[in-house]
């Protein structure tokens, strides 16, 4: 079960590349004043709710680096500083934003590629936002972190085409017709 799940992984690890690399080139399709119009969403703007994605990724990913199979591949992120706000703004322009993407979203691609089944069913503590602590199990917590880029990532989308930006496909059938 474990092995497959790590396999699931690989290409959630994937598709969150494929997927960042459109949005970031739809995003780019955007003035700048349009990329920070604040459109009601919930981190106001594309350029709020991208931001907001690589904080979060960021704060787990941190998380992650305690446990002993993580520390070495994600040194990277560890040694960044911690956002205080899931609102930060780490990156008021897209350009440097999107490098950061693509340096996250390869380092995750690593990650993953380092975990070994046996890692999955460890449990991981940690301290939310508020530093209430919690422990739980690593398997679920990269789930939560696969899955929080995919509901921002679909707010994203959102946004775009408010702005007559089409995204296109975000359907993962792609990449697993691609793996048959």
């Amino acid at each position: 079960m474990v092995d497959a799940m790590l396999e699931q992984f690989k290409l959630f690890a994937a598709y969150n590349r494929l997927m960042n690399e459109r949005l970031y080139a739809a995003s780019g399709e955007l003035s700048d004043a349009e990329l920070r119009r604040d459109r009601g969403a919930f981190f106001k703007s594309v350029l709020g709710t991208l931001n907001h994605i690589m904080v979060a990724d960021i704060v787990w990913l941190q998380r992650f680096s305690a446990h002993s199979a993580s520390t070495q591949v994600l040194a990277y992120v560890r040694e960044q500083p911690r956002p205080a706000w899931l609102t930060t703004i780490l990156f008021d322009d897209l350009g440097p934003l999107g490098e950061e993407r693509v340096r996250l979203d390869r380092l995750i691609i690593d990650w993953i590629d380092a975990l070994s089944p046996p890692d999955l069913e460890d449990d991981v503590s940690y301290a939310n936002m508020a530093g209430k602590p919690y422990t739980q199990r690593y398997a679920g917590l990269i789930s939560h972190l696969f899955l929080h880029q995919v509901h921002h990532r679909g707010q994203a989308t959102t946004l775009l085409s408010q702005a007559g930006v089409d995204f296109g496909d975000t359907d993962l059938i792609e990449l697993l017709r691609d793996a048959r």
